[in-house]
């Protein structure tokens, strides 16, 4: 499986999509738009559980920094006196949950999804996972949260929302520009119009194909933190650690990122890819040397119960370019709060 998706994501970020998929994408897209229709003219239904929903998402299949934006927003709502709670669906757990979930920091990975544990664990707010995200916010709402931040999501209008906020990968940008299978697109380019605001994590490569949205586009960026020791919560500076070859693991949408992240550190990583959410175990780690391990926070909640003194995980949290976040943060009070 790994080498198909390896395979898709080489032609869904180069040129021009798969020739013998293009029927396919367009098959998508009808089917998308016919989705669309449906929540529109109120053929399907879309409800609203009673407190402020902020949807943090993405077109894109795979990962563009979603979860260090809704933790940076949990803490920012946190910060105002307001009670959070966040909607996963709990992407990584081995099986979906059907009835909403209430998600603790004891819980594993496997039964809740790697995302949702690590909010749960770092934000300390309540998280809930369900397939069914209407039904997981109202159980949240019944719990006494103020406002809701739903981890993913943009494409689930079941749930209504009051303010929403699309991720685009600045390095990867929206691929080829062509709906799955022949390209990474769960919904058109046109949809970033109808957001409330753009995120590029990183500088853009290459331009968007839709110009109307400058005034809401803002720039972040994901900083290195330290190193951190799974097993003891050891600190470890990455400046002390240029010129080291380490094991690079990363089961996230674009591991790319995280090697390359690593080599600005002055690193060496030998390079070990994964799937997204991927669900590791002890012989997915058991390298045959000594070198130190080093992956990602998100990779990390699910390697711990079995973390030995060579597996780190590299901290990292979101800086806004300038202003951007005075920006971002005003429009989401403004919309939640009407100040």
């Amino acid at each position: 499986m790994d080498g198909i998706r390896r395979w898709l994501e080489a032609r869904w970020y180069g040129a021009q999509p798969p020739l013998l998929l293009r029927p396919l994408g367009l098959l998508f897209a009808g089917i998308v738009a016919l989705r669309r229709w449906a929540f529109r003219s109120g053929l399907a239904s879309s409800a609203h559980p009673g407190v402020p929903v902020i949807v943090v998402g993405n077109l894109t299949v795979g990962g563009t920094g979603k979860t260090p934006l809704v933790l940076w927003l949990v803490q920012k709502l946190q910060a105002e006196g307001l009670r959070v709670g966040v909607v996963s669906r709990g992407h990584g757990a081995a099986h979906p949950q059907r009835t909403p979930r209430m998600v603790t920091a004891v819980d594993s990975a496997e039964e809740v999804g790697d995302e949702a544990l690590l909010v749960a664990r770092r934000a300390e707010c309540q998280v809930c996972v369900g397939v069914d995200r209407l039904a997981a916010a109202r159980a949240l709402a019944a719990e006494g949260c103020q406002v809701i931040v739903a981890d993913d999501g943009l494409q689930h209008y079941a749930l209504a929302r009051d303010f929403e906020i699309a991720v685009v990968d600045g390095t990867r940008g929206l691929g080829n520009g062509a709906m799955l299978p022949a390209g990474p697109l769960r919904e058109g380019a046109r949809r970033l119009a109808e957001v409330d605001a753009v995120v590029l994590n990183g500088a853009l490569r290459r331009p968007l194909p839709c110009p109307a949205i400058g005034e809401k586009t803002l720039l972040m960026t994901l900083q290195p933190g330290q190193f951190v020791r799974l097993d003891t919560g050891e600190g470890a500076s990455t400046a002390a650690w240029r010129g080291r070859q380490v094991h690079a693991v990363a089961g996230i949408g674009n591991p790319d990122r995280f090697f390359d992240t690593l080599r600005s550190l002055g690193l060496d990583p030998v390079e070990h890819p994964f799937g997204d959410h991927h669900r590791f175990i002890p012989a997915d780690l058991a390298f045959d040397d000594e070198r130190d391990i080093v992956m990602t926070e998100k990779d990390a909640v699910k390697c711990a119960a079995f973390a030995s003194g060579r597996m780190w995980y590299l901290s990292a949290a979101i800086q806004f370019e300038s202003d951007d976040a005075t920006r971002l943060f005003s429009r989401v009070r403004a919309r939640i709060m009407g100040t």
